[in-house]
């Protein structure tokens, strides 16, 4: 698969019509990065001139601001910054809501304001524009998908509808768990807490929504954040439950269903 640089854009010319921030965990985590190429083959395949930093880009700052070392977080977003505004970058896509809100929201009061847009709310625009043809009765026709609302895609940027008309799309049966939207429950790796060890208490809180998620009786559980789909594979390999039960990225699920 051959993904440009920007530099490599750059250098020949061109100018992309938006720069994919791949974000750590879409880099480094096995997992993840199946996530990364799905989304990338969407946008090859709908004709997007795309582009991503490659080894200049560095994590965005979100686990050390949530873990409270504000000092790290401004020096990588600095970092981050000084790139972005050197190469003129207006509009930034990204596969991670953790990456999204920061990006979007907290870049720029120190100097980086940019266009963000989280992967779903492209993929809803792209569906909209006719320009993702999904397959007739494709691998998830009829098939219940339950989707997990990320917390920093649904409370903190109010993005509900995006996500789930993506899934409408698939012809599957979307089921909701009790607690969903404005109300729904944390897988439990936001606020950093992915890197630390667990605090007591009697039950995990991923263990807790993966239950939640297996009561709707769906097949699928479809996320749209590398942290949520982490924990929720967690719960369900915890529950015994993977040979009934996948997690996948919404854009694993697109990917799979393109014509």
């Amino acid at each position: 698969m051959k993904v440009n640089t920007l530099a490599e854009m750059m250098a020949e010319g061109k100018t992309p019509d938006i720069l994919f921030w791949v974000g750590c965990a879409g880099s480094f985590d096995q997992r993840a990065q199946k996530i990364t190429k799905a989304f990338a083959a969407i946008l090859d395949k709908v004709g997007y001139q795309y582009a991503i930093l490659g080894k200049e880009e560095a994590c965005t700052g979100d686990p050390a601001r949530r873990a409270g070392n504000e000092f790290l977080f401004q020096m990588m977003a600095y970092q981050n910054i000084q790139v972005l505004n050197g190469y003129g970058i207006k509009k930034i896509v990204t596969t991670c809501p953790h990456c999204f809100n920061t990006l979007k929201n907290e870049y720029p009061e120190l100097g980086g304001d940019y266009e963000v847009i989280h992967h779903t709310t492209l993929l809803q625009q792209l569906i909209d524009e006719g320009k993702i043809k999904l397959k007739e009765g494709g691998s998830f026709k009829g098939k219940k998908i339950s989707y997990h609302d990320s917390c920093y895609l649904g409370r903190a940027n109010n993005i509900y509808e995006a996500p789930r008309k993506v899934l409408e799309s698939l012809d599957a049966e979307l089921v909701e768990m009790k607690r969903c939207r404005t109300n729904g429950l944390c897988c439990g790796a936001g606020g950093a807490q992915m890197f630390k060890e667990d605090e007591p208490g009697e039950k995990r809180i991923n263990i807790e929504r993966t239950d939640e998620a297996l009561a709707t009786g769906a097949s699928f559980i479809a996320s749209a954040c590398p942290f949520c789909n982490t924990m929720m594979t967690d719960g369900v390999k915890n529950r015994e439950k993977e040979s009934e039960v996948a997690v996948l990225d919404i854009a694993e699920m697109i990917a799979a269903s393109m014509e």
